[in-house]
């Protein structure tokens, strides 16, 4: 039977959903206000577009590799310089799990009260902060039991909610229009600085301002994944490169015009400034902005106050619902996926028998020593005597940075692929290898410098710490990939 390609809408279509979240909207706005749809496109540009057709490139070339980016970059550079890539990319979800299983309370409470109230949560007299690590390690431990049960199969949940989420940025974009057009005005001011210029005082500086950077590559994280799909595409050649710019173009309007339509309804002095009572965070960024949305919406549509305060909680309620089923699927892939394909797809003999023990075709040891590894620095990060506001920048800033450093390495193995002469490339997109190494330039400097800056701007802001906690993980498995993979040559 002759197996089904994918047209060029399906890809589109794929490379859309795999990509786009709706969160990077609110999250962009309220720390750059107008000024983040500049770095979107930059990150666009000189990220995604070139990134993409690099992994397409190494991903036909090895079709088959069980170890997937293992793989193209063993044979590119080589074995050792591979391990400690894919040790970090796996480091990357490390981060990304500490990052969800904290901030899952806050669209658990959004669904429920409309509002987020985790900053009120106090367990056994427990700070909020504290309690959220708490129930943060609870969770990771159910996930983790019922993953290591393979009841991984929670697609329909994570599409359910993905679709929620998409659903949601044509809501904010109709819906701010509708906004606009009643109000006769943008309720966040217009002016040739706004859209240069952050409205918040800790990204208003220059080291600030770049430091957004890494928000806006993390805003198209996930690239990799589409390496699969060239030996799928129809006339892949041409099909291939046509779908992914579209999807770029695609992603980067609906980001853009979703940052727009945030400030016809978002007054950001009001809804996001601290100063002003705002108890806003990285966490509960896009349910405040979208309970101001229905609130706004019910003033713009001339309701009273009190229908409009109920449109305004229903609102965050959907957002915190979708979110919700869209978290909890993810979880329960990220659990197995990325910590399989770490232990299965590298050398047999660099782990002990103990973490290559399978159940259900599932690493269970390797997934109950990741656990642990996830609690320990939940609970070092929480009770480390932070408020909210700092325990959430520190958390996702450690994952924007720790999800952009395997970048550095694909894109520094895709140079040596180039130069490779014995490596059949069945997909080119970059035709000359002087264009190729343009391409690969361009990715390491834009990911290195969005990552540079990122640290920088904390320690400018007297935050050393926030510094410390995003580069102290990946020294740490950097340094233990190191190691083993030494060990593995001296006994191998």
């Amino acid at each position: 039977m002759k197996k089904r390609q994918l047209t060029l809408l399906s890809l589109v279509l794929m490379v859309f959903t795999s990509i786009f979240n709706f969160v990077n909207i609110p999250r962009a706005f309220y720390l750059m206000g107008y000024a983040a749809i500049i770095w979107y496109v930059i990150a666009a540009f000189c990220f995604f577009l070139p990134f993409a057709f690099m992994v397409a490139e190494m991903g036909s070339a090895f079709p088959n590799a069980k170890g997937g980016i293992y793989t193209w970059m063993a044979k590119a550079v080589n074995p050792k310089f591979a391990f400690v890539g894919i040790v970090m990319w796996y480091t990357s979800f490390i981060s990304w799990m500490l990052n969800t299983s904290s901030i899952i309370w806050i669209p658990i409470s959004t669904a429920i009260f409309g509002v987020d109230k985790t900053q009120s949560w106090h367990l056994f007299g427990l700070s909020d902060v504290q309690t959220l690590g708490v129930l943060a390690s609870l969770l990771v431990i159910l996930v983790t039991f019922i993953a290591s049960r393979g009841l991984s199969k929670f697609k329909l949940i994570t599409s359910i909610g993905g679709s929620a989420m998409l659903l949601a940025s044509f809501i904010l974009i109709v819906g701010g229009t509708v906004i606009l057009i009643l109000n006769g005005h943008p309720l966040q001011p217009l002016s040739f600085a706004s859209l240069i210029k952050s409205p918040d005082p800790q990204y208003a500086s220059v080291i600030g301002t770049l430091s957004f950077s890494v928000f806006a590559v993390f805003a198209f994280g996930g690239i990799e994944i589409i390496s699969g799909l060239v030996d799928q595409t129809k006339n892949p050649q041409k099909t291939f490169p046509r779908g992914v710019a579209i999807s770029a173009i695609m992603i980067t309007l609906v980001y853009c015009l979703g940052i727009f339509v945030t400030g016809m309804f978002t007054n950001w002095n009001e809804v996001f400034n601290a100063a002003n009572g705002s108890h806003v965070n990285l966490g509960n960024e896009a349910f405040i902005a979208m309970n101001n949305f229905g609130y706004q919406l019910g003033l713009a549509l001339n309701f009273s106050h009190h229908v409009a305060t109920e449109m305004g909680l229903w609102t965050a309620r959907y957002i915190g619902f979708s979110m919700f089923l869209a978290l909890m699927g993810a979880f329960t892939t990220v659990i197995f996926s990325p910590i399989k394909q770490l232990v299965e797809g590298t050398p047999e003999k660099l782990w002990p028998k103990l973490i290559r023990k399978t159940k259900y075709d599932l690493p269970v040891n390797a997934m109950k020593i990741q656990a642990l590894l996830v609690i320990a620095f939940l609970l070092l990060v929480s009770f480390g005597g932070k408020n909210a506001k700092l325990f959430f920048q520190i958390v996702i800033s450690m994952t924007n940075v720790a999800m952009s450093l395997p970048y550095l390495f694909i894109a520094y193995a895709y140079m040596q692929f180039r130069k490779k002469n014995d490596v059949g490339r069945p997909f080119t997109f970059f035709k000359k290898d002087s264009s190729a190494q343009l391409a690969s330039i361009v990715v390491l400097l834009t990911v290195g410098l969005a990552i540079i800056f990122t640290l920088i701007a904390p320690i400018l802001q007297g935050q050393f710490m926030s510094t410390v906690w995003m580069i102290v993980g990946p020294i740490i498995f950097a340094g233990v990939a190191i190691l083993s993979y030494q060990h593995y040559e001296k006994n191998n």
